[in-house]
């Protein structure tokens, strides 16, 4: 990992929840002792958020109107498409039950499974983006070890695998590098809907008319009594929610910088 995405590793680390409510929690615990008053309210502000983004119910204060963004595909919308792009998310490395090879995370495969049912669907080729090679001596890159899922699980063929990308920016101008040489201009974009808002503005950033192709809507389940009962996947969806708020608001801060240029641009 080169220093830049070390320090943004950190500071995602400190700016979401739930490190960053019990950061603030501390800080309250610690002016208690010259501002009792205000030093009281700051930790118990920052606990009650943090019981609150616990609950699916609370999560869902982030999470609903991310998902509010996206829409499922209208089959209408997928005329004049030329390829699927589907996103790498995270991975699990060193899988014992596939010997100790590096496999895609849940949310992953539900990209790759809805990629499959649209390929099924559509016949279009089919590219993977995603590196972040593991640092363990496991040199496939994500979309190496999607490709492989794809292949080996769901029965179909990836067309590109997109090795050099550490972010999301990153995808949009490796995927359009490969793309463009195929005279590829318009793609289906599968990713959570959560993430989709983000990921759609690089693409069209990047050159390609890219038609939302979202999945895993978090919001859509019904609630219930259980909805307000803590839970770590509650509080997972909550940060992973909260870093794509933060996600779309960098993006937009820095679009006046133009369009990030793929890593393997830049290598000799």
């Amino acid at each position: 990992m080169n220093p830049e995405l070390a320090l943004s590793a950190f500071a995602r680390a400190l700016l979401l929840p739930p490190a960053s409510l019990l950061l603030l929690a501390g800080v309250g615990w610690l002016l208690r002792r010259r501002w009792r008053r205000p030093g009281t309210v700051v930790t118990v502000v920052a606990l009650l958020a943090l019981l609150v983004l616990s609950t699916d119910a609370g999560s869902r204060l982030l999470v609903a109107p991310l998902d509010a963004m996206a829409t499922p595909l209208d089959p209408g919308a997928a005329h004049g498409a030329q390829a699927i792009v589907v996103l790498s998310a995270g991975r699990v490395d060193n899988a014992p039950e596939y010997g100790g090879q590096g496999i895609p995370d849940y949310i992953a495969l539900a990209r790759l499974r809805y990629a499959a049912h649209l390929h099924r669907r559509t016949g279009l080729p089919l590219l993977v983006s995603g590196g972040n090679r593991a640092p363990d001596g496991d040199h496939a890159s994500k979309a190496e070890e999607m490709a492989r899922a794809l292949r080996e699980d769901f029965g179909v063929a990836v067309r590109w695998a997109e090795p050099d990308s550490e972010n999301t920016a990153q995808n949009a101008a490796c995927s359009a590098r490969l793309l463009r040489r195929d005279g590829i201009a318009t793609i289906l974009l599968v990713t959570d809907a959560m993430h989709m808002a983000r990921a759609q503005g690089v693409f069209e950033d990047s050159g390609l008319r890219t038609v939302a192709a979202p999945t895993m809507f978090f919001s859509a389940r019904p609630m219930g009594f259980g909805s307000l009962w803590p839970s770590a996947d509650a509080l997972q969806r909550a940060h992973y929610a909260a870093y794509e708020w933060i996600g779309l608001a960098w993006y937009r801060l820095r679009g006046a910088a133009g369009a990030p240029a793929c890593p393997a641009e830049r290598q000799p």
